[in-house]
């Protein structure tokens, strides 16, 4: 029997998340840079455009997740106001000022960024705002998408130009995976799925260094099991005056 669209899929997500995690040595030094925050009483800052900004949220008061992380995200980069005003914003510059507005960015820190394309200005300019306060800078991005396409902002750089470590999430062009007899137009995107694994993946790993050096990070439970809500309460206590959106 002839493998179903869905299967087809299933293949080439697994296909990438094999890829992806052959990246060993990118996730250690990327767990390194968060488990040295933590230590070191730093923040991690996440943040993405489009629908880049769901794996800022996908670390964000997490069950399971690091308490001590400061997303950034503003409405006009997001898709819930205006999704096509997003896509044109995401083009402009001036912004790294104002989403750190709240915050006080320093070389404890460490910020994760997520962009597809990795040519838009927004995440461009995130990065080098981060460089020159000498956070660490984590990317994940498609490099074959990256490296076909030009930069669209005025320093003529790309976001995989500006991290201390690169993660390719192993999209093709584009992003969209599957192509289908009878449609011109390829489907089934596959950056969130494997930028999520590869983001999750290096927190566990930064957990377990942390543990081994004898440190137990703040970390979210699930607020909806019976103990939850106690321990969770705890840390909101002490990180909700610290995080604008907690």
């Amino acid at each position: 029997m002839a493998a179903t669209a869905y299967q087809k899929y299933q293949l080439l997500l697994t296909e990438k998340l094999e890829k992806a995690f052959q990246q060993e040595k990118e996730i250690r030094e990327a767990a390194s840079f968060i488990s040295t925050t933590l230590k070191n009483k730093g923040w991690i800052y996440a943040c993405g455009t489009g629908h880049s900004h769901m794996l800022a949220e996908e670390v964000f008061y997490r069950a399971g997740g690091f308490a001590r992380v400061r997303p950034l995200l503003l409405p006009k980069l997001m898709l819930h106001e205006s999704a096509t005003g997003s896509t044109e914003e995401e083009r402009k510059e001036g912004y790294a000022p104002l989403l750190f507005q709240e915050y006080e960015l320093t070389e404890r820190d460490v910020l994760i960024i997520s962009s597809n394309s990795g040519r838009n200005s927004v995440p461009i300019e995130l990065a080098s705002f981060a460089q020159h306060k000498g956070a660490k800078i984590i990317v994940i991005t498609n490099l074959a998408h990256s490296q076909s396409v030009s930069s669209r902002h005025a320093s003529g750089l790309k976001l995989y130009q500006l991290g201390n470590v690169v993660l390719d999430n192993f999209g093709e062009i584009g992003d969209s995976a599957l192509h289908l007899e009878g449609l011109t137009t390829p489907i089934g995107p596959t950056s969130t799925v494997i930028g999520t694994a590869i983001l999750q993946s290096i927190c566990v790993e930064a957990t377990a260094q942390l543990l081994a050096q004898g440190i137990v990070p703040d970390i979210f439970t699930s607020s909806n099991s019976d103990q939850g809500a106690a321990h969770n309460e705890a840390l909101l206590d002490a990180y909700k005056p610290l995080v604008k959106i907690l």
